[in-house]
């Protein structure tokens, strides 16, 4: 049986009500320290919803969310923050495009935005451009953000979601909009890291099952909001399962470590 108390993440019986509007719908979800999730499922099901819960970013209409050992409502959430590394289209959006990436990077330290809403000293900036150069990117460190790539910038929020050395990993759709290179470029670091024991428990949320990288151990799926199956991912990702999910009659296969799902019809 699973212990709550020293899981990553918990969330018993949470529901999301917007605009008299179910968006997710008594979720029950525990990620455990060594485990490495997928969250799978169309358009609207509440995937994006399920992380700003579990980043601490929204409040649930009702249930409850336990993230590293704290209680969402009877805890400083900023603190917390700072342990949980996010990458997301919404932070993107928000930082500043004259920003270096070593200034992105580095601000994740106190989670902030801006580099003039704390101080920093050179332990930050080299540890800062020591992430960038893990993740393949460290010549870019001085660059303008607006000007890099879109690979180029999945790479510097990635880098930026290591800098606290967190104790858990949430990235929602970190491969989206990028195009054949990028995301292949992307999927094998992010499948260097889940194979790394030292990475924390690691959330990734994607509309597709090609991009589930190497290392990943569980599956969850969300359909309307609700848990469809969640579990280990070869008992959970099956054609029948993922065709339940999509709406769709879907075949599955997978190769070494990789997967391709193609419609049927």
């Amino acid at each position: 049986m699973i212990d709550a108390t020293t899981a990553a993440l918990v969330l018993d019986h949470v529901s999301l009500i917007r605009d008299e509007r179910t968006i997710l719908d008594a979720v029950d979800w525990t990620v455990e320290t060594d485990q490495r999730w997928v969250v799978l499922g169309r358009n609207g099901s509440g995937k994006t919803s399920l992380i700003r819960i579990a980043s601490l970013y929204l409040h649930p209409s009702s249930g409850e969310v336990r993230v590293l050992g704290e209680t969402l409502g009877r805890t400083d959430v900023r603190r917390v923050r700072t342990r949980v590394g996010l990458a997301s289209p919404s932070l993107a959006d928000q930082l500043r495009g004259d920003l270096t990436p070593t200034e992105i990077v580095m601000t994740a330290r106190y989670a902030a935005l801006e580099p003039w809403w704390h101080s920093y000293d050179d332990a930050d900036r080299s540890r800062a451009r020591s992430l960038l150069d893990r993740m393949g990117c460290g010549h870019l460190a001085y660059q303008r953000f607006v000007l890099l790539s879109s690979g180029e910038r999945q790479r510097v929020l990635l880098a930026r979601t290591l800098m606290t050395e967190p104790g858990l990993l949430l990235l929602d759709e970190p491969t989206a909009g990028l195009d054949l290179g990028g995301r292949e470029e992307l999927v094998s670091n992010l499948g260097t890291l889940a194979l790394d024991p030292a990475t924390p428990p690691t959330v990734l949320v994607t509309h597709h099952v090609e991009e589930i990288p190497a290392g990943f151990t569980h599956v969850l799926l969300l359909t309307d909001g609700r848990v469809q199956a969640s579990g280990p991912v070869d008992d959970v990702l099956t054609a029948g399962s993922l065709s339940a999910c999509f709406g769709l009659a879907l075949d599955l296969t997978r190769d070494r470590d990789r997967w391709t799902a193609r419609s049927r019809s």
